[in-house]
């Protein structure tokens, strides 16, 4: 299930959400042009961690891996950044976007145990 279309599809929103919670919490968490940096940095670095430290030959992306990690560590990376966007939306006073893509985020990963089990294998 980890790879049924809208499993993918659900993740590659929830991927996008996040960058946007992470943006929205740099936008809350400064003030002046701090505010602007934090606002576009942390969501390019997050972009940046996500594709470049990948499991080899991970189903769910291309199968190739810029810096090649184990499934652990992938798993931990795509957590944070997930949930860190969540927490974003949350932190920044959208309690309620927070909390649904919270929810969502878990929804997609009960889905995919498959996908759990293979990268905590690797």
């Amino acid at each position: 299930m980890g790879n049924a279309w809208w499993n993918l599809a659900l993740r590659f929103l929830l991927e996008l959400a996040a960058l946007l919670g992470l943006g929205i919490a740099g936008w809350h968490v400064a003030d002046g042009w701090w505010r602007w940096v934090l606002a576009l940095a942390l969501p390019i670095i997050a972009a940046v961690l996500w594709g470049t430290f990948a499991v080899l030959n991970d189903p769910s992306r291309s199968g190739r891996a810029p810096v090649p990690v184990p499934g652990t560590v992938r798993l931990a990376l795509e957590l944070v950044i997930l949930f860190g966007g969540a927490a974003g939306f949350y932190a920044a006073g959208h309690t309620t976007a927070g909390i649904v893509v919270a929810l969502l985020i878990a929804i997609s990963y009960a889905f995919s145990l498959d996908r759990l089990g293979w990268l905590l294998k690797q």
